[in-house]
């Protein structure tokens, strides 16, 4: 059975400030029946870290480079992560493939970096508004899981997510069908590539505009084991709700 996932993405936002968020959600759900996480800017982890100590909450980084060290001036590296506490990391996030010009193959050396020092890699992927238009959505995610994916790749050390480019922030969500279509065929590709176990194991979430309002909703598709939740997981209240619908789905 997939354990679900409440994924926080804090992105380039949060300053030691925003700490008693994080203290507010660890008080609200002491004892979860989903997992939580805090993806946190690598200034923040740490502490973040120190912060749930001993709670429900986990907290991850939102990038690694693919070299365990060396001369690669303001990157950090995935056993860094771990050092600051991280148990998970965000790889090939769209605002990653557009404003870094990351490709499939640099997501993929990412994050077998990532699982080679025990992270647990969210390989996020999702079709800009032109390519599903053009009603290319599935051959953008296809080609994107076999070029991002290591072949090591299991349901314990590999998260998929699920982000149309043009959902992000935007207030728009996929229809339920839509959603549903796309995670159906995710799995299906994950069990044709690595077999009916693990392919069954890997968790998927949804990521786009996620809110308490509409969280219940997703969760009930096919295959939506959990979310990637931007914006709304900034304050403990608005993914308070959120985490509140994973738990009843």
């Amino acid at each position: 059975m997939r354990r679900k996932l409440a994924a926080g993405n804090w992105k380039m936002n949060g300053t030691a400030a925003a700490l008693p968020e994080l203290q507010s959600l660890a008080g609200s759900f002491p004892d979860a029946s989903v997992d939580v996480l805090i993806c946190l800017p690598a200034t923040l982890l740490h502490r973040a870290a120190e912060t749930v100590k001993d709670t429900g909450i986990s907290v991850g980084g939102q990038d690694c480079h693919a070299a365990e060290s060396g001369a690669h001036t303001g990157d950090v590296s995935a056993q860094m992560l771990i050092d600051a506490g991280a148990s998970a990391v965000i790889l090939g996030h769209s605002e990653r493939r557009e404003d870094h010009g990351e490709q499939n193959d640099d997501v993929r050396a990412k994050a077998r970096a990532a699982m080679d020092t025990g992270l647990k890699a969210i390989i996020c992927v999702g079709e800009s508004l032109e390519q599903r238009e053009a009603a290319n959505t599935l051959d953008i995610i296809g080609g994107q899981l076999s070029g991002s994916i290591p072949d090591q790749s299991t349901g314990e050390n590999l998260i998929v997510a699920y982000e149309p480019i043009w959902a992000i922030g935007t207030g728009k969500v996929p229809t339920l069908d839509e959603i549903g279509e796309v995670h159906d065929f995710i799995r299906a590709r994950l069990e044709r590539r690595f077999g009916e176990g693990v392919g069954r194991s890997v968790r998927l979430l949804y990521g786009g505009s996620v809110k308490p309002g509409n969280a219940a909703e997703i969760f009930a598709v096919s295959n939506v084991d959990g979310a990637l939740v931007g914006g709304a997981s900034l304050k403990a209240e608005d993914f308070s709700g959120i985490i509140d619908a994973l738990q009843k789905a």
